[in-house]
């Protein structure tokens, strides 16, 4: 379930309360005349649960996401993979709704449902014709309260993960090197740089007491958005969250620790073999502004305009014009520009061509850069830029699932679901300057990071030549 991307993922009214969130200062600007404004409405009830709705009428089904704000960080030492493990035995099924239970209420009016675990959050998603609604919000109260702890369903999905972990990481060519190795590398702290995904040993060490514990100190009401978009007013969705979550107890939440990181001040470098790989590949990575800097949405547009597609500066001048790598990839950490609240990073990955190497293709994409630094972008470029980004945008926030995916992580992240309407104002406001200021602040030698990741045989040392025999008088 936690997915890995390479080109690169819901009584009384009376008792809620109405969050009210302001977003950072600098981002306020003025709606754009022909902005798509998506509706939301946010409460929150007297549990600590907030709940958003985004009502649309325009088909009878909804979208359901429940987000709770723990995720690889926040995981215990000694037990890297843990959120991973436990969002699979999210879907273990409870007392009351055993696996098959869970499986049926969801799948039998044609709905899915789905879930991922990321650095800052883990999330559960369902989408189903609207006349399921109360039943999945049942679920996912249901699952909220308890879980079914027993060691046969513990190792189980032990043994699931792992097998997850071959056929993603260990038996995959350059396997997850452009996003768990490059973090190892490009981090300091634990709680960022340590593999999320988990080791064997940490997994297999993981018991029905840790699993109680986690249950009881971050999935807790209080620690979770719910969120609902589609054939649903406000009323009747703050209703139904009152009824089905109302009655569940806040728990306390342990503070998380400091996990903050300033730019890196030195290149950091390594080599791997893969014993894979056909052809040699590389990840640079480079740390991201914080969320909710002012450089966040430049960044983007920094983003798009170096890698975003066939037509980026990379893609142009290290493929087509260089011609010295075969492709040009790029990753947001696990999630993307606007989804995250701790340390992350900006990576590009590329396979090139064994005729050349690593520092010839860091050397090409620093030219890339460096233009940028000196030229900016023309105004018919950054406006295709921004159509790009802005298209993007809300078409993921056309589908119901999507869109109450978006919004709650928004507004577990942001502290503000509105942020969603909020965003296209952002890119629409930058300017040349603002995406020449964080290529050079940010797009550095000294605050990247890179991963030359060569096929064990290029690795290899050379066989040693026999000596040759003494020739005889």
């Amino acid at each position: 379930m936690l997915k890995t991307t390479r080109r690169a993922v819901l009584g009384a009214i009376s008792a809620a309360t109405l969050a009210l969130t302001v977003a950072p200062a600098w981002a306020a600007q003025p709606k754009q005349p022909d902005q798509w404004q998506i509706p939301v409405h946010t409460k929150k009830l007297a549990n600590g649960l907030t709940v958003v709705i985004s009502p649309d009428a325009s088909s009878p089904t909804v979208g359901i996401s429940v987000v709770y704000k723990v995720g690889m960080r926040l995981e215990p030492r000694n037990r890297t993979g843990f959120a991973h493990l436990f969002e699979h035995l999210m879907f273990q099924g409870t007392p009351k709704a055993p696996k098959g239970v869970f499986d049926q209420v969801i799948t039998s009016g044609g709905g899915n449902n789905n879930g991922s675990t990321r650095p800052d959050f883990t999330n559960y998603i369902e989408t189903a014709p609207s006349s399921a609604l109360e039943s999945m919000l049942w679920l996912e109260a249901d699952r909220m309260t308890t879980l079914d702890f027993n060691p046969t369903t513990l190792k189980n999905q032990q043994d699931v993960v792992k097998e997850e972990i071959r056929v993603n990481v260990q038996n995959q060519p350059y396997g997850g090197f452009m996003w768990l190795d490059i973090s190892a590398l490009a981090f300091d702290k634990w709680e960022n740089a340590h593999d999320g995904y988990g080791s064997f040993v940490d997994l297999e060490n993981a018991n029905l007491d840790d699993v109680r514990a986690f249950h009881r100190d971050f999935y807790g009401p209080n620690n979770a958005v719910l969120s609902i978009a589609g054939d649903v007013t406000p009323a009747q969705g703050f209703a139904l969250a009152e009824k089905y979550f109302g009655k569940i107890a806040a728990r306390p939440t342990p503070k998380p620790t400091d996990f903050r990181e300033g730019l890196n001040t030195k290149e950091r470098r390594l080599t791997q073999p893969d014993k894979l790989a056909q052809v040699p590949a590389v990840a640079a990575a480079w740390k991201l502004p914080d969320r909710g800097s002012k450089d966040q949405a430049p960044f983007a547009v920094l983003g798009q305009l170096l890698a975003g597609g066939d037509a980026s500066r990379l893609y142009q001048g290290l493929v087509k014009g260089r011609e010295l790598a075969l492709n040009v990839n790029s990753l947001y950490g696990l999630t993307s520009v606007w989804e995250y609240d701790g340390p992350s990073l900006f990576t590009v990955f590329a396979l090139y061509k064994p005729t050349t190497n690593a520092d010839a293709l860091l050397a090409g994409m620093d030219e890339e850069i460096a233009r940028v630094v000196k030229d900016g972008v023309d105004d018919a470029t950054l406006k295709n830029l921004k159509t790009a980004l802005l298209a993007d945008w809300y078409n993921g926030a056309e589908m119901f699932l999507s869109r109450a995916d978006r919004l709650a992580k928004l507004q577990a992240l942001w502290g503000d679901a509105g942020v969603i309407n909020k965003v296209p104002g952002w890119i629409a406001a930058v300017t040349s300057a603002d995406v020449q200021r964080v290529a050079a602040t940010y797009l550095t030698t000294a605050n990247r990071s890179v991963i030359d990741r060569k096929p064990a045989a290029m690795l290899a040392a050379p066989a040693a030549k026999p000596a040759s025999s003494a020739s005889q008088p």
